[in-house]
């Protein structure tokens, strides 16, 4: 049986939507399976146990027509592999036009009145409510076709070559071994950027939240994770307690930088893409959330954890604040609330 997924971005989309290939590989143990994905995320897919193989999808290099032939030779090869089932998971135009190319036997995927991309489909499965998590609309598709859904499953392998490489790199780095037997390391990560501006909780206040959380943990490291383009905000951080902030923003690989929250104990982080993941890894975390709706699209399993101020506009909904106050459904968020509440995860640590 060959399988085709659909799923190309965003990062924690991606993360969020990976159990449906778990329990299709539990339950078709002979398939092969393949993701279509943006080239950007590929790494983290790459070399994937339960996948036959990564497809590339070159959104920003096949948006100039020079390209176009090495768009249609990809799907030439799609049509080659003559899938028997092909499984649509980001529901645009473009991801339902390509995977009806891929002639598939069936072509399943979610019924979002986004750009019409149901249309394309032999079958639509609706999400149950506004509020149902997206990683249960995800799994939706399964029960069509008679794939059983539980959490039997891991989530995020590890990955033993990233792994490596982030021992490599950063020789004893969060390693019990260069720590006094006498103190236990709280090894504590902290993700200040995301998408939209305002979904980001004020580097200032992580900076005070590092502060706190250092004068009240003697052994507490961190790490300040992120892209190229939130280094400014982990320099801003790390200035907080220079000598325990290891600040990574720009340097990890994608699989370097679910291995480095494998290794910690506890993530303060916006809503964003590594949220997920640590929410994959069962790790214990802290998201701060302003205009979007945890309920939908919150850390999967950790709801209780989420922290955000109850407005008159939240959630929006929306990438751009126009409350009198901007931003103010983040900004309001003392660092002392979120204290409070990394205290008390941290303290079976302590």
């Amino acid at each position: 049986m060959k399988i085709l997924i659909l799923k190309p971005s965003s990062l924690g989309d991606v993360i969020q939507a990976l159990p449906v290939l778990r329990l299709l590989k539990q339950h078709h143990r002979d398939a092969e399976i393949f993701w279509w994905i943006d080239t950007a995320l590929a790494p983290l897919l790459e070399g994937d146990p339960d996948l036959a193989g990564v497809v590339h999808f070159k959104r920003k290099r096949w948006g100039k027509p020079r390209h176009w032939p090495e768009m249609l030779r990809s799907i030439r090869w799609l049509r080659e592999q003559n899938f028997d089932l092909v499984i649509d998971l980001q529901c645009l135009a473009r991801s339902g036009a390509f995977a009806w190319l891929a002639r598939g036997k069936l072509l399943i995927g979610l019924d979002e009145v986004r750009e019409g991309a149901r249309g394309f489909y032999d079958l639509a499965v609706p999400r149950q409510s506004f509020h149902t998590h997206a990683v249960d609309w995800y799994l939706s598709v399964l029960p069509p076709l008679g794939v059983p859904v539980h959490r039997n499953f891991t989530w995020l392998p590890e990955r033993p070559e990233a792994a490596a490489e982030v021992k490599r790199k950063w020789p004893g780095a969060f390693f019990p071994s260069l720590h006094s037997a006498l103190r236990t390391p709280q090894r504590i990560a902290l993700q200040p950027g995301a998408r939209w501006k305002n979904k980001r909780w004020p580097a200032e206040h992580f900076a005070e939240l590092v502060h706190a959380l250092a004068g009240t943990f003697p052994a507490a490291q961190f790490a300040i994770l992120g892209g190229k383009e939130e280094q400014p905000l982990g320099e801003v951080i790390a200035r907080a307690a220079p000598e325990r902030c290891l600040n990574l923003c720009g340097q990890t690989t994608l699989p370097e930088m679910i291995e480095w929250l494998r290794r910690c104990d506890l993530l303060v982080t916006n809503d964003t893409g590594p949220m997920h993941a640590a929410a994959a890894l069962g790790k214990p975390l802290v998201a701060l959330f302003g205009p979007t709706e945890p309920r939908r699209t919150g850390p999967y399993g950790q709801l209780e954890n989420v922290l955000r101020l109850e407005l008159p506009c939240a959630p929006c909904l929306k990438s751009t604040c126009r409350y009198e106050k901007p931003e103010e459904c983040l900004r309001a968020l003392t660092p002392a609330t979120v204290f409070e509440h990394a205290q008390k995860l941290l303290a079976p640590r302590a």
